[in-house]
């Protein structure tokens, strides 16, 4: 395979530049400010934070201004499968991931700037994100935090279009805290002084009313699912209601009823930014919207062509107990309306709860294949996962690999078409696209 100028540029920043996250904003407004402040130079931003969700509300806030005619950027993070995932350019029919030859241009002159002073990788590739957002035309830019808010490297916007704090939950308590209050208080980072705030559906009370206290703090417009907007099913379709009136809208494209929730908060953070959305463009964007690896369906590929005849294959980077919360009930819903036996064949990182994700599906799945996630150096071995979701009350293997998992399923299942959940880490999701042959486009 041949290497890509970009992953170059990148493996050489590696080389240079701590792995992982350092919170500060000291080091990425230094390099902006060599690079001249190219985030001042944004079109209207849509900054998302949130512990899920904030990548399927990124990805229906693209559907929904494209369905209106716009063209957008969309920085989303991490990636599957490439490096140039994180960045989609604006461009006619759907934007367009980025060009090699641009990503490796603006990676090498962001790298220049910074002339070997002490950075994140990370923060790098961010002030990347501003240096091309900045210099290609586009009517919006959806930007999603990498880690936290308050510090996160994207949180340089002085003046977001909306900002939106998608479900708070436990994650990344090494680097956010231990107790969802101050994680919400972390994500609540991005709510700049009088700019419109959109909450999206909370877990918890307390979470909630740390956002709603530093919004009202900081004198934001502020719309709140549940209060002020919100999504509900009727008749099979998705209803949208908010103080402008009620959207008949088909279902979102996205499976799951939490889908429903992140819809909403999309549309509300359109308007908010200031665009209007036709019933139309709400339409079209419905049954229009993707997003990779969340409950994607895989069909076809050379990792699906090895599952039992018949099989309904999903996969979900999802990776933490809120997530198996939104997954698991988005598979109770399909098994109600269409019952089979559901697998799981699960890999994950050791910075995760494990036995909280795999809690989740207690009663729901009939077997775990527990995998290795080969991508990160910090994926748990397959036999200490095995106990981890034996600790869960799941009935639980250790195998060697996806496709083992898939063969060995076919080969001693003998039972009507299983349903299939490979998840548990991005990390695994991106490896499974990449065996499959479908990485994202």
């Amino acid at each position: 395979m041949t290497t890509l100028a970009a992953d170059r540029e990148i493996e050489a920043l590696m080389a240079l530049h701590p792995k992982g996250f350092d919170l500060s904003l000291d080091r990425i407004s230094r390099l902006l400010e060599r690079l001249g402040n190219p985030q001042d130079r944004l079109p209207p931003v849509i900054h998302i934070a949130g512990t899920n969700g904030k990548g399927s509300c990124a990805a229906f806030s693209r559907a929904l201004l494209e369905a209106a005619g716009h063209l957008v950027h969309v920085h989303t993070s991490p990636h599957l499968v490439n490096w140039h995932e994180r960045y989609r350019l604006a461009a006619d029919g759907g934007g367009r991931l980025v060009d090699d030859e641009v990503f490796a241009e603006a990676i090498a002159r962001v790298a220049k700037a910074n002339a070997g002073q002490k950075i994140t990788v990370f923060e790098i590739l961010t002030a990347v994100t501003f240096i091309l957002f900045s210099e290609h035309p586009a009517a919006a830019a959806i930007i999603e935090v990498g880690l936290g808010g308050r510090f996160d490297a994207t949180n340089v916007v002085a003046r977001p279009a909306v900002s939106v704090i998608m479900p708070v939950s436990l994650d990344h308590e090494a680097y956010l805290g231990d107790r969802v209050e101050l994680i919400a208080a972390e994500k609540a980072g991005i709510i700049k002084p009088g700019c419109p705030v959109i909450i999206g559906a909370q877990e918890t009370e307390t979470a909630l009313q740390v956002l709603i206290e530093t919004a009202e703090r900081l004198d934001c417009p502020t719309f709140v699912y549940g209060q002020d907007f919100l999504a509900y099913e009727e008749n099979g379709r998705m209803v949208y209601q908010d103080e402008d009136g009620l959207m008949d809208l088909p279902p979102p494209r996205l499976p799951g009823r939490h889908q429903f929730a992140n819809a909403a908060a999309a549309i509300a953070a359109v308007k908010a930014a200031g665009f209007e959305i036709s019933h139309r463009a709400a339409e079209k964007a419905m049954t229009s919207v993707a997003w990779p690896g969340r409950m994607q369906k895989l069909a076809q590929g050379r990792l699906a062509e090895l599952a039992p005849k018949g099989a309904d294959i999903w996969l979900d980077g999802g990776h933490n107990p809120g997530a198996g919360i939104v997954v698991a009930e988005a598979l109770a819903e399909q098994e109600d309306k269409n019952p089979r036996p559901l697998f799981l064949i699960s890999g994950m990182i050791n910075t995760k709860d494990q036995s909280g994700y795999f809690r989740a599906f207690k009663g729901l799945a009939r077997h775990v294949y527990t995998v290795p996630v080969s991508m990160s150096d910090a994926g748990v071995p397959n036999d200490e996962l095995a106990i981890r979701a034996v600790e869960a009350g799941l009935s639980a293997e250790p195998v060697s690999s996806v496709a083992s998992a898939l063969m060995l399923l076919r080969d001693t299942w003998d039972g009507p078409p299983p349903r299939i959940l490979i998840g548990g880490s991005l990390y695994l999701a991106g490896a499974v696209l990449a065996e499959n042959g479908t990485p994202p486009a």
